[in-house]
């Protein structure tokens, strides 16, 4: 069994993977924290495991993917105080079949991007476009040839929703249920309208743009909490991947634990 644990802004993803495809992935959220201690982050990973049965001997070892910095090491510490076993690290200079040529400093790029990236490539027919809807919303694109082209990054669903709340005197929070008519008097359904189909029309759009800038059709694959809500609502044909990232980890732990 392996441990992955994909860290973001907002949340940490512990993936407990029972075997070497992939086909069995628990998976779990704690909240992204940066005063907490190693110790603190072993004891919740601790009591995950616990909740499932899952005797910490079970694991062979641990990947750990991150995008903040501060909390990298205390999270490699926790992992270690946990199994015991030193986790391997995702980073651009790692082994992988995608390529970051277009890259000068490979390590820069974010885990995130990297691990979706691989499994996309490996997962889906290339060209691929990689939606991954978090604290931010990304797009990036891998050839058919299997290289990093780039793409580009826009202010996640939550991020917009708390900009119009805490930038304005009179529009609420509100909760990303399902949208009803566009059209509308009642300033809360016109704030999730406004929020969904706009975020779905912008995808739309800038997957229109990235097809006509590469001369070609892409697979487009949607990751990220927040994708559910917006994808549904897309014209593009996309397909959902939940544990996309999970299986990326899986693939770069594989490709990675002999060295």
């Amino acid at each position: 069994m392996i441990l992955a644990i994909d860290m973001g802004n907002t949340n940490i993803k512990i993936g407990m993977i029972s075997d070497r495809e992939g086909s069995s992935i628990r998976e779990e959220r704690l909240m992204t924290d940066r005063n907490k201690t190693s110790m603190e982050y072993a004891l919740m990973i601790t009591s995950i495991l616990d909740f499932y049965g899952i005797s910490k001997r079970d694991f062979e070892g641990a990947i750990i993917s991150s995008v903040v910095p501060p909390l990298t090491g205390v999270l490699d510490t926790a992992v270690r105080k946990v199994l015991g076993v030193e986790p391997l690290i995702v980073k651009g200079s790692m082994k992988l079949d995608i390529s970051l040529e277009k890259f000068p400093i490979p390590d820069i790029l974010g885990a995130d991007l990297i691990i979706g990236a691989e499994a996309a490539y490996k997962l889906y027919e290339p060209p691929v476009a990689v939606i991954n809807m978090g604290t931010a919303t990304t797009i990036t694109v891998i050839s058919k040839e299997g290289r990093f082209e780039g793409g580009l990054i826009l202010p996640g669903l939550k991020t917009s929703i708390a900009s119009l709340s805490q930038g304005t005197a009179q529009l609420p929070e509100i909760d990303l249920s399902r949208p009803g008519a566009i059209i509308t008097v009642d300033t809360t359904e016109s704030m999730r309208s406004g929020i969904i189909y706009g975020n779905a029309a912008q995808l739309d759009g800038l997957l229109g743009r990235l097809e006509q800038e590469l001369g070609e059709s892409c697979t487009v694959v949607a990751t990220g909490g927040l994708s559910r809500f917006v994808i549904p609502y897309c014209s593009h044909k996309v397909i959902m991947d939940d544990k996309l990232l999970m299986k990326g980890l899986l693939m770069l732990y594989n490709e990675n634990r002999a060295s």
